[in-house]
């Protein structure tokens, strides 16, 4: 079935599609821009080599877009100033995620920003946390790096390797956003109990 969207994840717009969806959804978590990857991955090792998007360029791209994204996030919350403080500080949530973030950051322990990049709203919590308690670009920028090349890797072998074992099928496709789900809800999970194994 995805050899009809063949022309339209066969096209160069694709990179930017994927670029503008992964960069935007640092500030609305619900855009899908892990299924438009993993699709755009499942489309790729459907065709044959010359077709777009390459894995490599996908991969690549996605992550600097992510990376991006967060440098973005990180930036505004900096500029953010007492109107976002005042809006982390009611929600005991964010609060204790921007106090958690805070120790891990000073601590070196970074692994948490990369987990985060997977779980739910993870990377908005985590980019404008960093960036409203004033944390360091050099002490948040690397494992945000990190963070989008593990997540860019993760989800297009999700759909590349998702497409030669089961198809370049809507199967294929919906077991591979399931495994990306699952990775979701798996880091969703050990960030909450991080705090009672500390």
């Amino acid at each position: 079935m995805l050899e009809h969207l063949g022309s339209l994840f066969g096209s160069p717009w694709i990179y930017a599609v994927v670029a503008l969806s992964v960069l935007l959804d640092v500030f609305l978590p619900v855009l899908p821009s892990g299924v438009l990857v993993i699709t755009a991955a499942t489309a790729a090792a459907a065709g044959s080599a010359a077709d777009v998007p390459d894995i490599l360029a996908l991969t690549l791209c996605a992550a600097t877009a992510s990376v991006l994204g967060d440098l973005a996030a990180y930036r505004l919350a900096w500029r953010g100033g007492d109107r976002l403080d005042r809006a982390i500080s009611r929600s005991r949530r964010l609060t204790t995620a921007q106090e958690r973030l805070g120790a891990a950051l000073a601590r070196g322990g970074g692994a948490l920003v990369v987990l985060a990049r997977f779980a739910p709203a993870g990377r908005s919590v985590v980019s404008l946390g960093a960036g409203a308690a004033h944390r360091r670009a050099r002490d948040f920028l690397p494992w945000s790096a990190l963070a989008g090349l593990t997540w860019a890797a993760y989800s297009v072998a999700l759909g590349y390797f998702g497409a030669h074992w089961l198809g370049a099928s809507w199967l294929g496709t919906a077991v591979s956003v399931g495994a990306l789900f699952g990775a979701g809800a798996g880091a969703a999970y050990l960030m909450r109990r991080e705090p009672q194994a500390s």
